[in-house]
């Protein structure tokens, strides 16, 4: 097996990586861990596909309700990432910590055929699954960082998010393909996304190799979160939250997508598939690319296109080819942000607090995107879908501006 046979390459080849003297090859623990995020996001998507088309079509929930779960959904992983950095730095263990976050989340499949119909049963499962990702996260990114020369980080998150889309992508597929054989047989896609996220967990344990770092001496939290408030790191942190704040949740996304656009009911659950497949061929390309353009410029870049995704929605012009735009657009959004603000954020925080860094990162654009997401809920139960999300573009427009001039003063 692949895995297997590079391991000892791995340990070779960790003093010239740590000192970025042998480029051009992507880290064995950076593919390892694409592997692992692949079969994870497999696991997930094969529910979370299925999700607003039940939410709205069957249950009958409005946009209030659907902003409140979006919320949680993005929300219930916020604090947590900071508990899953600090304790990945705290024990120089954030392979021990991935393993419980991805086991956590493995395990929450098993819960959604007990919630059955019940919004407060699968809000739980949701909250679970996502307080799973949220430890999980930070020291995984860490690893990244850890295994790859600064000048590489770019190019190696967009191979580990290319390789996490593609899991994303397949997800639906799988889901949809067993429905069509066993139509009504939900409890068997619960059941094989178990399997898919138990398998992720496995390869985890067996093919990832912790890289070394220095050794982690925090004598509480606050000493971790010290960190956030180097004058770099804080108006990263900023930035990315007000970003974060202007950025409409997926699940209302593809909702207003479908109905602007006109499209059919059935055809709600595969359009993340578009976002995904562009994702996916996408993020290394862009990922390289930034590393020459400049990490932060991209990400910037990026949400000028999700403005533009945004833009379309409200437009309210019927037919595949908006709906293929959005789409295309909503897709480079992901492969031009979603890896590349860790990238840009990684060289800023010392070794030794590198998953606690990130994890500042990663809270603070999360509890944004959360307050957000209830933000546009609300606002949408107020009045039509796609006046605010001509607004929402104008005011990420504005956003980006005003991130830049932040940055531009700080960093």
């Amino acid at each position: 097996m692949y895995l297997s046979s590079m391991r000892a390459a791995d340990s070779a080849r960790a003093g010239a990586v740590k000192h970025g003297l042998r480029r051009g090859r992507v880290p064995v623990t950076v593919v390892a861990l694409g592997i692992v995020s692949f079969v994870t996001d497999a696991s997930a998507e094969m529910i979370t596909a299925v999700l607003p088309m039940y939410l709205i079509y069957g249950l009958g929930l409005g946009y209030l309700q659907l902003g409140a779960l979006d919320s949680l959904y993005t929300g219930a992983t916020a604090l947590l990432r900071l508990a899953g950095g600090y304790a990945a730095d705290r024990l120089n263990r954030p392979k021990a910590v991935a393993v419980a976050g991805y086991g956590v989340s493995a395990l929450t499949r098993l819960g959604f055929p007990l919630a059955g119909g019940s919004l407060a049963g699968i809000s739980t499962c949701v909250a679970i699954d996502r307080a799973g990702k949220g430890v999980r996260t930070a020291p995984r990114d860490a690893m990244i960082t850890l295994a790859t020369p600064t000048a590489e980080l770019g190019r190696a998150f967009g191979v580990h998010r290319a390789l996490d889309t593609a899991g994303a992508l397949l997800g639906p597929l799988i889901a949809f393909g067993l429905l069509a054989l066993l139509p009504g047989g939900y409890d068997a896609v619960f059941m094989v996304s178990f399997c898919l996220g138990a398998i992720g967990v496995l390869v985890l344990i067996f093919f990832v190799r912790q890289p070394g770092r220095a050794a982690a001496r925090l004598p509480a939290l606050r000493a971790g979160l010290r960190v956030a408030l180097q004058p770099r790191v804080r108006s990263l942190v900023l930035a990315a939250g007000l970003l974060g704040l202007l950025t409409v949740g997926d699940m209302f996304l593809y909702v207003a997508l479908q109905r602007q656009a006109g499209l059919p009911t059935s055809m709600l659950p595969l359009l993340p598939l578009g976002t995904a497949g562009t994702f996916m061929l996408a993020a290394i390309p862009l990922g390289r690319f930034a590393d020459r353009f400049g990490r932060w410029r991209m990400f910037l870049a990026a949400h000028v296109l999700l403005a533009g995704a945004y833009l379309l929605v409200a437009g309210g012009i019927k037919g595949w080819v908006v709906a293929g735009a959005v789409l295309l657009l909503h897709g480079l959004f992901y492969a031009a942000s979603d890896g590349v603000l860790m990238a840009s954020a990684g060289p800023l925080v010392p070794e030794e607090l590198r998953a606690t860094g990130l994890a500042v990162v990663q809270t603070a654009q999360a509890l944004a995107r959360a307050v957000g997401a209830l933000g546009f809920g609300i606002a949408t139960a107020a009045a039509a879908a796609r006046p605010v999300f001509g607004v929402f573009a104008v005011l990420l427009v504005a956003g980006v501006f005003l991130a830049a001039r932040m940055r531009g003063r700080r960093s």
